[in-house]
């Protein structure tokens, strides 16, 4: 049986607003996810001076890969001297951050307004 291909959009979208580049991810971001996902988190994050924010309001479960993805897209950005906000208003996904001690490694927002409204109040 062939395996169907799901496009990316299904856990991904991204747009640009207040000069920042938003990667809003969707759904249950495991490893099928994952797929769909670094190569749309690379392109975000590929630039000089990346300004990113990844969106995960609208995630119902985030596992491991998922936190890889976090990670991995925190390096890049890193390496290119940008910034990177993570929206996390959910208690689940914020403790697992924390668990993980994670949390101190990323700057938080409850909501996006806040990341941008604190992206722009940095420049």
């Amino acid at each position: 049986m062939p395996r169907e291909t799901l496009p990316s959009l299904r856990y991904v979208r991204v747009h640009r607003t207040a000069g920042r580049t938003v990667v809003e991810f969707h759904g249950a971001i495991d490893i099928s996810a994952a797929l769909h996902l670094t190569p749309e988190l690379d392109a975000a994050t590929g630039g000089p001076n990346p300004s990113v924010v990844i969106d995960l309001t609208p995630v119902e479960f985030l596992d491991c890969s998922g936190l890889r993805l976090l990670c991995r897209a925190r390096l890049r950005v890193e390496e290119r001297g940008g910034q990177l906000t993570l929206v996390c208003p959910q208690p689940m996904i914020r403790k697992l951050l924390r668990i993980t001690d994670l949390s101190r490694l990323f700057t938080l927002s409850a909501d996006l307004d806040e990341a941008l409204g604190r992206h722009a109040s940095a420049s």
